[in-house]
C-alpha cells in the first residue's frame, strides 16, 4: 500500500488538480463519481492525491491501498482500511443498522463488529450490498472521497467490489479515486482488459498522470535544495529522473546531481520486476543497459550481436524481460522504461564483466556501423572505448564524435566531447596526432566557443581562463596574439552574458592583442561593436588599454565605426559571420535612429546571410532584433510572422536556453502590447522554462512583473521583482536592460499604492542615462511615471516640469510610441490641474492615438480608465460611466485583471448602472454601503468626497445617516461595525 502523505514540494500538477477539484464539486450536488488515475511508478499520483485532500476536500475521506501480494493479493485489503476508518469516524450506530437479526454481515471484513454469519448462501451480494449502503448512509450532505490506491495490485474480490460500487452508487455524494501504476500493467494483467469496460461507463473518467517538464524538475529541484539549479544541472536532472517527481526528488538530495549514482529508494522500486526474472533473462537486461546509450534505445542486431546467445535463448529471455515491463519494443530495438532503470541495471554489472561487455560493443558498432544514427556512431564508439579502458581509441573516437557534432550544429554535444578529449589528453602519448595535429590550447578555444554557442556560459568562461593560463601574455608571433585575442574575445561574449561586470575589459584587451591581419579580427570588431551599440558608448584612446588605438587612425571608435571597420575586415578574411553580426549591429542603429527603411534592409539582408551560413545565434540574433523595432513601430503582426518560426527552429535545434528565451521574450512583448495577457504569459513562462543565461534571465524577469500586475497577481509580481537590481543594470550601461527593468519596478511601485517611490526611481534613472538610446522603452516608462504622477502627492508638483522635459526631448516613431506620447501628456494635464475641459480634450486626443496605433488594446484599455477618472472628477459622471464602461470591457477581453478591477471599483463609485454595491445592513442605501466601507478604511470625509466624486457635505450627510440607522455615536464605531459586517 502507498501511504497518502506529502512530498517535499508540489509541481506541475494545477491542471489535474482543478480537475479533482471540480469533480468533487459535481459529486457534492448527488452525482456519484469515479476517476482512474494511472502514470508510472512515482510519477506522483499519490502527491497529487494529498495535495487535494489537503486543498480541496471539504468532507470525510477514507482511504485504503492494495497490498504486493501479485495480482492475487489480500481481499479487500484496500476496503478494510476504509471501512475501519469509517467506523473510527461513526462508531458502530451505521454498522449495526445494516444487520438484520443480528447478523453482521461486514463483520466478514471488520471482526471487531463481532462473529461473522455462518450462512454462505448469497453471502457475497449482501457484503458488497452493504458495502454500498454503509458508504451511502455515511456521506451526509459534504459528501465522501474514497481512496483506493495502487488497484495494480488488488486482487479478484477488490476489483469486483469496486466494480459494484461503480455501477451501483446512485444520487449520493460519494467519489471514488483510484489510482494504479500504468508500467506494472503487463500484457497479460487483469487490469488491462477491465480499465476500458469501466471507462463506458458514464460517471467514470480517466486521469493519466505523464512526467513533469524541465522547468518543473527545475523548481521541484530548487525547492529541495534551497537555490535555483544551473542550466547543467538541470537539463542534466530532467535527463536521468524522465521528470518523474519521484526520481527528481531522490536525485536533487544527492551532492552531486550530474554523477550521483541511483539512490536506494528508487534502485529498489525500479530493480524489483528484474529480480523476478531467470539468470539469462536479467544478463540480456544487463546486456541491453550498457548497449542502449542513445536515449535508452538499443536496436536489436546490435543487442544480438553483444549478448552473444543462441538466437531462441536470446529470443525467449527478451520476450520475459519486454512481459516484466523492464524494455519495451520501440521500432526495430527496445528501449527501458526509464532511464534511471537503465542506470540502475547497469549499476549492478561487476567490473569484469562491465569491462568486456563495453569492448564487445564498440567492436561491434565497427561491424555493424547501420545499428547506430551516423551521427551518433563516433559518440557511441568513444563513450564504449572510455568504458572498457581503451583510452588512444577512446579519444580518437571524441574527437571524430566532437567533429561531426559541430558540422551538425549540436553544441553541447560538441562541448561533452570536446571535454572527453581533454580528459585524456595527458594520458595519450600521440593525442595532438590524433585531432588532426590540434594543440590542448586549441582544443580548449574549440570546446569554449561550443558552451558559448550551446549557452553554457559559466563554462565557457572556465575553459577560456585555461586557455589563457598557456597562452603568455608577452607572446610576440602573429599566431600566439592572434589566438589570445580569439580567446579574450570568447571570455568577454561570455562575460557580457553572465553579466558580471568584466565583458568589456576582455573585448577591449582582445582589441590591442589580436593582429588586424590575423584571421578572427573581424568577429572581434564585429562584437565589440554589438556592444558598443548596447552600451551606446564611444571606445577612445583613454579607454583602458586601448592606448594603441591611436595607430589604428583614429582617437575614438562609435559602434558605427567598428561596424564598418568589421565588414572590411571580415571581405578581407572571407568571414560571413562578422559580415552579418556587423550587418545586424549597422541595421539595428538604423532603426533605433529613425532610417527604419535601411534599417530592416540591413537586418534582413544579416538573418538570410546567416541562414545561408548556417549560424542559427546569428540568425536569431537579427530576428530578436528586427522583430523589437517592428514592434516598436507598431508593425505587431510582422514581428510576430519573424518570431514564431525562429521560435520553432530554436526548439529544433536545441537552443531554448541560448536564443529561445530571447525570442519568447520578444513574443511575449508583442502579446503584451496587443493586450493578450494570457498568451504573454504563456511566453514569458516558456522563456523560464528554457534555462535562460543571467542576461536574458533580467529581460525575463523583468516583463515577468508586469505580465503579473496586469493578472493582478501582486504578490508574484513582488517576488520576481525582488530579482531586479536597477544599480547593477545601469553599471552594464546596457540602455534596453535599464529601461525595463525601471518600467517594471515603477509599475509595481505604483499599483502598490507608493507613486512618489515609482516616480523617485524614474526620475533618478533618467538623470543617470540617456532616454533618447532607447525610445520605444522610454516612452514606456514615462507613460508609467505619468500615471503615477496622478496618484502621487507633493511629488507630482515637483516631478511634473523634469518629465514634461524628458519627454521633449524625446523622439517618437510610429504610431505606438505616439499613443503613449498622447496618453502621458493627457496624464501630464491632469496632473498639472489643467480644467475639466481641457483634460478631456487631452483624454480625447489620447484615444484618438490609441486608435491610429493598431491593436495596443492594454495601452487604449488604460487610457479609457484614466479618461473615465478624469471626467469623474470633473463630476461628469454619464462621461465617467461610459469611459468606465469600456475600459472594463476592454481590460476583461485581454486578460488584465487588475485594470479590470479598478475599472469596476470606479464604475461602482461614479454610480455607472448596474454596478452599485448590494444595500447594507439597516436598511443603508448602496450608497452609504460604499461611505461605510470608505469609514471602515479611516478615511476622512473629504477623502470620501474625493473617492466617491461627491462634495464633502454630501459625504458628511451619509455619515450621519449610517450612525443613525446603526445606531452608532461616532465615526470609529462605525468603522469597527464595518468591519464586524465583512465591509471593508
Amino acid at each position: 500500500m502507498t501511504v497518502l502523505g506529502p512530498s517535499p514540494v508540489f509541481v506541475g500538477r494545477d491542471r489535474e488538480l482543478r480537475l479533482l477539484l471540480d469533480h468533487a464539486g459535481r459529486v457534492r450536488t448527488g452525482a456519484p463519481g469515479t476517476l482512474l488515475i494511472g502514470g508510472d511508478a512515482g510519477v506522483g499520483k499519490s502527491r497529487l492525491l494529498a495535495e487535494y485532500v489537503r486543498r480541496g476536500a471539504t468532507g470525510r475521506v477514507l482511504a485504503g491501498g492494495c497490498l504486493e501480494l501479485g495480482v492475487d493479493g489480500l481481499p479487500f485489503a484496500p476496503f478494510v482500511a476504509v471501512l475501519r476508518h469509517l467506523l473510527r469516524d461513526t462508531g458502530r450506530a451505521p454498522f449495526d443498522a445494516l444487520a438484520h437479526g443480528g447478523d453482521q454481515e461486514l463483520a466478514r471484513l471488520l471482526p471487531e463488529l463481532g462473529p461473522a454469519p455462518t450462512d454462505r448462501r448469497e453471502a457475497r451480494s449482501i457484503l458488497f450490498e452493504h458495502v454500498l449502503r454503509v458508504l451511502s448512509d455515511t456521506a451526509g450532505p459534504e459528501g465522501t472521497t474514497v481512496v483506493v490506491e495502487d488497484l495494480h495490485w488488488a486482487d479478484n474480490a477488490t476489483r469486483d467490489l469496486l466494480v459494484f460500487l461503480i455501477r451501483n452508487l446512485d444520487s449520493v455524494p460519494v467519489q471514488i479515486l483510484a489510482t494504479y501504476r500504468t508500467d506494472d500493467l503487463h500484457r497479460r494483467h487483469p487490469l488491462r482488459r477491465l480499465l476500458p469496460e469501466l471507462e463506458r461507463l458514464p460517471d467514470v473518467g480517466r486521469v493519466e498522470l505523464g512526467p513533469l517538464g524541465p522547468a518543473e524538475v527545475a523548481a521541484q529541484a530548487a525547492a529541495i535544495r534551497g537555490r535555483p539549479l544551473r542550466n547543467e544541472e538541470a537539463a542534466a536532472l530532467h535527463a536521468r529522473s524522465d521528470g518523474i517527481p519521484l526520481f527528481v526528488e531522490s536525485l536533487a538530495e544527492q551532492d552531486d546531481l550530474l554523477a550521483a549514482p541511483v539512490p536506494d529508494g528508487p534502485r529498489e522500486l525500479l530493480l524489483g520486476p528484474l529480480h523476478r526474472l531467470d539468470d539469462r533473462a536479467r544478463l540480456v537486461a544487463q546486456v541491453a543497459a550498457v548497449g542502449a546509450v542513445s536515449g535508452g534505445h538499443i536496436e536489436h542486431a546490435l543487442l544480438a550481436r553483444a549478448a552473444d546467445l543462441p538466437e531462441d535463448g536470446l529470443e525467449e529471455a527478451l520476450h520475459a524481460v519486454v512481459d516484466a515491463n523492464v524494455l519495451r519494443v520501440d521500432g526495430t530495438g527496445y528501449r527501458f522504461r526509464h532511464a534511471l532503470l537503465r542506470e540502475a541495471v547497469h549499476d549492478e554489472l561487476l567490473p569484469g564483466r562491465h569491462v568486456r561487455l563495453h569492448l564487445r560493443y564498440a567492436e561491434a558498432l565497427e561491424t555493424l556501423p547501420g545499428a547506430v544514427p551516423a551521427h551518433r556512431l563516433a559518440a557511441e564508439q568513444a563513450h564504449h572505448y572510455h568504458s572498457a579502458h581503451e583510452l588512444p581509441r577512446a579519444l580518437s573516437a571524441a574527437w571524430w564524435a566532437a567533429v561531426h557534432a559541430a558540422e551538425t550544429l549540436a553544441f553541447a554535444e560538441e562541448l561533452r566531447m570536446l571535454e572527453r578529449v581533454l580528459e585524456l589528453w595527458d594520458r595519450v602519448p600521440d593525442a595532438v596526432d590524433r585531432v588532426e595535429g590540434h594543440s590542448r590550447v586549441e582544443v580548449l578555444r574549440r570546446a569554449a566557443d561550443a558552451a558559448l554557442e550551446g549557452g553554457e556560459v559559466y563554462r565557457a568562461r572556465e575553459l577560456c581562463d585555461a586557455a589563457l593560463a598557456e597562452v603568455p601574455e608577452d607572446a610576440a608571433d602573429d599566431a600566439s596574439r592572434g589566438l589570445r585575442g580569439v580567446l579574450l574575445r570568447l571570455r568577454g561574449q561570455a562575460r557580457t552574458k553572465i553579466s558580471d561586470g568584466d565583458g568589456m575589459v576582455d573585448l577591449v584587451a582582445a582589441l590591442a592583442v589580436h593582429p588586424p591581419h590575423v584571421p578572427g579580427y573581424a568577429n572581434l570588431l564585429s562584437y565589440l561593436a554589438r556592444e558598443v551599440m548596447l552600451r551606446r558608448e564611444v571606445l577612445t584612446v583613454d579607454y583602458p588599454g586601448l592606448a594603441g588605438l591611436a595607430g589604428l587612425g583614429r582617437r575614438s571608435l562609435s559602434a558605427d565605426e567598428l561596424a564598418r571597420q568589421a565588414l572590411r575586415h571580415a571581405e578581407a578574411e572571407d568571414d560571413h559571420c562578422a559580415r552579418s553580426d556587423a550587418l545586424i549591429t549597422l541595421g539595428s542603429m538604423g532603426m533605433n535612429t529613425g532610417d527604419a527603411a535601411e534599417g530592416e534592409r540591413l537586418l534582413r539582408t544579416a538573418i538570410e546571410l546567416a541562414r545561408e551560413r548556417r549560424d542559427p545565434s546569428l540568425e536569431m540574433r537579427g530576428v530578436a532584433d528586427l522583430s523589437h523595432f517592428l514592434r516598436e513601430v507598431g508593425a505587431h503582426g510582422s514581428a510576430a510572422d519573424l518570431l514564431r518560426p525562429t521560435l520553432d527552429r530554436a526548439r529544433e535545434l536545441r537552443l531554448m536556453s541560448v536564443n529561445g528565451a530571447f525570442m519568447a521574450l520578444n513574443l511575449a512583448e508583442v502579446h503584451f502590447d496587443l493586450g493578450d495577457v494570457p498568451a504573454a504569459r504563456h511566453h514569458v513562462d516558456l522563456g523560464f522554462a528554457s534555462l535562460p543565461s543571467p542576461q536574458h534571465t533580467v529581460y525575463l524577469a523583468a516583463l515577468d512583473v508586469r505580465v503579473a500586475l496586469a493578472e493582478g497577481r501582486a504578490d508574484a509580481a513582488r517576488a520576481r521583482a525582488a530579482e531586479l537590481d536597477p544599480e547593477g543594470a545601469v553599471r552594464t550601461s546596457r540602455i534596453h536592460a535599464v529601461l525595463m527593468i525601471i518600467l517594471a519596478l515603477a509599475d509595481l511601485r505604483t499599483a502598490d499604492g507608493d507613486p512618489e517611490a515609482a516616480l523617485g526611481l524614474v526620475a533618478d534613472t533618467l538623470r543617470r542615462v540617456e532616454p533618447a538610446h532607447s525610445p520605444g522603452y522610454a516612452w514606456a516608462v514615462l507613460e508609467v511615471a505619468g500615471e503615477a504622477l496622478a496618484r502621487a502627492g507633493d511629488a507630482a508638483e515637483r516631478l511634473h516640469g523634469p518629465l514634461t522635459a524628458t519627454a521633449a526631448g524625446l523622439p517618437v516613431r510610429g504610431p505606438v510610441q505616439a499613443a503613449r506620447r498622447a496618453v502621458l501628456e493627457a496624464r501630464l494635464a491632469v496632473a498639472g490641474g489643467a480644467d475639466a475641459a481641457a483634460a478631456a480634450d487631452a483624454w480625447k486626443a489620447a484615444l484618438a492615438a490609441c486608435d491610429a496605433a493598431p491593436g495596443m488594446r492594454l495601452l487604449r484599455a488604460g487610457a479609457l480608465l484614466g479618461a473615465a477618472e478624469s471626467a469623474a472628477a470633473g463630476e461628469d459622471r454619464a462621461a465617467a460611466a461610459d469611459l468606465v464602461g469600456a475600459a472594463a470591457a476592454l481590460a476583461a477581453e485581454c486578460g488584465a485583471t487588475a485594470l479590470e478591477r479598478r475599472a469596476g471599483d470606479l464604475a461602482r463609485r461614479v454610480g455607472a448602472p448596474g454596478t452599485a454595491a448590494p444595500a447594507g445592513p439597516a436598511g443603508l442605501t448602496p450608497r452609504e454601503t460604499e461611505v461605510l466601507r470608505l469609514l471602515a478604511r479611516g478615511r476622512t470625509n473629504a477623502e470620501i468626497a474625493g473617492e466617491l466624486f461627491i462634495s464633502a457635505k454630501t459625504a458628511s450627510v451619509h455619515v450621519s445617516h449610517i450612525l443613525a440607522k446603526l445606531g452608532l455615536p461616532n465615526r470609529g464605531a462605525a468603522g469597527a461595525r464595518a468591519r464586524e459586517l465583512g465591509i471593508g
